[in-house]
This record gives C-alpha cells, sequence and structure tokens, in this order.
C-alpha cells in the first residue's frame, strides 16, 4: 500500500483504530542507562563525555537491545527486532567486544546455565547490524548521501517495512580538529577544495534530515570533550566574560566555544549541529569505584542528563556481560 492510497483511505474516513495506532509512531525506551525518557523517531541524542567515559559500551548496548528479537522460539529477549547501522568514525570500534555482549545476553534471556546458546540467533542479530567505517569528512559525507539506498536493501532482505532504524555516529567530531585544520593550508594543484567546519556540519544535517524523510530513524551519537570533565564554575564563567574584549566574544560567538546553557565541557561543534540536538547527555568516569559481591573492583561511571535536564545521576559499571546501572 503505497502513501497515496493510504492518505485516500485517511481522508475519507476509512480506517480502523489498529492501522492509525500502527501507522502512528510511539515513543520506546532503550536499555539502560538510556532508559529514563522514551524517545520518538526524529528525535537526535547527543552522548557527550571525555575519553574512557564508556560511550561506546554504551552504544553497544544500546545496538544489541535493538537487534535482539522480541521473543524468539518462545524465549523472551525484549528487544526491538531493527537493524542498527553503526558509522565509525573513530576506526577503534572492537567487533569481538560487542559479539561477547550479545553472546552474554542471548544466554542470560535463555536462562541456560553452560555457556551454550543459540547460534541461529546470534547470526541472525549480527545480520542487523550495518557497520560503516569512514577515515574523513568526505567519506563520511558519501555514507550519508548512500544509507538510504543500503538501508532499502537491508531492509527489504530482512523483511522490514515500516520499522525503527537506529543510526549510530561514533564519534560526530573525530574530523573536527583535521577539518579545522585543512582551512589554513594553501591549495596546490587540482587538490580539493577546502573543508570549512560550518558547511561540513550543514552539510551533515542535511544529508540526514533528507534520511529521516525516508526512514523512521533515531540517531545516537557520541561526542568527545577536550577538556575533560571538569565542571565550570561561575566565577571562572563571570572572570572570562569580564576579560574578553569585543573581537574575541565575536569569534566565540561564531565558533560556537560558549553558550549560555553553561555546559560542562568546552562546546565546539558549530551551532547548526547543535540546534539539530534533541537530546544531550553526559557521561563521565567517576573516581570511586564499585566493589561487587564476587569482590571484584569495577570503575563507577557516571551519567548526567542535560537536555532535557533532569535532576538524575546515573551510575553503572562495565562488566563482561555489559552495562548494569547501580
Amino acid at each position: 500500500m503505497n502513501d497515496i492510497t493510504v492518505l485516500k483511505r485517511w481522508i475519507g474516513g476509512d480506517e480502523s483504530a489498529q492501522e492509525m495506532l500502527a501507522r502512528v509512531p510511539r515513543p520506546f525506551s532503550l536499555l539502560p542507562p538510556l532508559h529514563r525518557v522514551p524517545f520518538r523517531v526524529g528525535n537526535v541524542v547527543e552522548l557527550v563525555g571525555p575519553s574512557s567515559s564508556a560511550k561506546t559500551h554504551i552504544l553497544i548496548q544500546t545496538a544489541i537491545g535493538c537487534i535482539l528479537p522480541k521473543n524468539w522460539n518462545g524465549v523472551e529477549y525484549g528487544g526491538l527486532d531493527q537493524l542498527v547501522v553503526f558509522v565509525d568514525l573513530d576506526c577503534r570500534f572492537d567487533i569481538m567486544r560487542m559479539s561477547e555482549m550479545l553472546i552474554h545476553r542471548i544466554i542470560e534471556a535463555g536462562g541456560t546455565a553452560n555457556q551454550d546458546y543459540d547460534e541461529n540467533l546470534y547470526k541472525l542479530c549480527m545480520s542487523r547490524f550495518l557497520y560503516i567505517r569512514c577515515s574523513n569528512t568526505f567519506e563520511f559525507l558519501q555514507t550519508l548521501k548512500t544509507l538510504h539506498y543500503r538501508l532499502e536493501k537491508e531492509k527489504e532482505a530482512h523483511g522490514f517495512c515500516n520499522g525503527l532504524n537506529l543510526l549510530m555516529i561514533d564519534s560526530i567530531g573525530a574530523f573536527h580538529w583535521v577539518d579545522r585544520a585543512s582551512t589554513f593550508l594553501p591549495l596546490k594543484g587540482n587538490e580539493r577544495k577546502k573543508l570549512f567546519l560550518q558547511t561540513v556540519s550543514e552539510a551533515v544535517v542535511r544529508e540526514t534530515k533528507k534520511l529521516m524523510q525516508f526512514h523512521r530513524m533515531l540517531i545516537i551519537a557520541t561526542k568527545s570533550t577536550i577538556f575533560g570533565d571538569s565542571y565550570p564554575t561561575p566565577s571562572n564563567v563571570l572572570k572570562r566574560n569580564l576579560t574578553k574584549d569585543d573581537g574575541q566574544d565575536e569569534r566565540d560567538s561564531r565558533n560556537v566555544t560558549r553558550n549560555h546553557q553553561n555546559f560542562p565541557y568546552h562546546e565546539y561543534m558549530p551551532s547548526v549541529w547543535q540546534s539539530f540536538v534533541t537530546h544531550r547527555l553526559y557521561a563521565r568516569s567517576s573516581d570511586n569505584h564499585l566493589v561487587t559481591s564476587n569482590h571484584q573492583n569495577c570503575p563507577l561511571y557516571l551519567l548526567e542528563w542535560l537536555m532535557p535536564r533532569l535532576n538524575i545521576q546515573e551510575k553503572f559499571v562495565v562488566k563482561e556481560a555489559g552495562i548494569f546501572v547501580v
């Protein structure tokens, strides 16, 4: 049934309540630690944090919850039963780590006492995980431009029609400083034209919006911070504003390095990307450690909701089987 037929039936009132509920996008929840806020199709989630703050582990756990089926051979897995596209811009993704976490999840849900697991289910889940590696901005933009056709083929192969597609980008600012440095280099011969940060971000947002017009999509992007995880104090913010000259203020406004939201990190992405984001979380490691029941000393991580602002700070640990909220 094409869109024109659906529109005619809707105008004519020939639509059942079941068809209406199937057509209208409903909110859904992801696995912890991203479970506090329900998400909708079209949301863009930014996961910010310094290096070694478990951002990629959060992506992996969320991806596993998406590619797993709701039930399989009478066993409830509670997955979303959909596709995941993982665009790796850091080029440091560990596929073996994801494989281990997926196997642990299958064994845990199946309730098996030994390490045996359903290999057919494992193969099905891994076939729903599309991994793409990009080594520069041009490859990233090319991926976004051609991703629509790739998704069409994958959905046809898996029998998906209007299902949710989860697009993950790790990490959105990976090429920011390389592109910024290239603006100061002279062109030689027939080299490609220079990359300007604002133009690149506009192209990324534009191509992503095109994808969202054709596919029911949720986007989760990680972003590394550049000044660690120290929070700015009001006195430091006031001092910086008082000592700043007008020219510096104009440059900061143009480069989007300061903002009125008082982020716990130094923002460097252009405003076109910042305004595109609908949800923002801040992850960081804690100075404390958690001693578990088997006497393992696990590093403790913290996750804070910045947008929407929640007075809740998630505490979680990363174990062999995945992430556990404490």
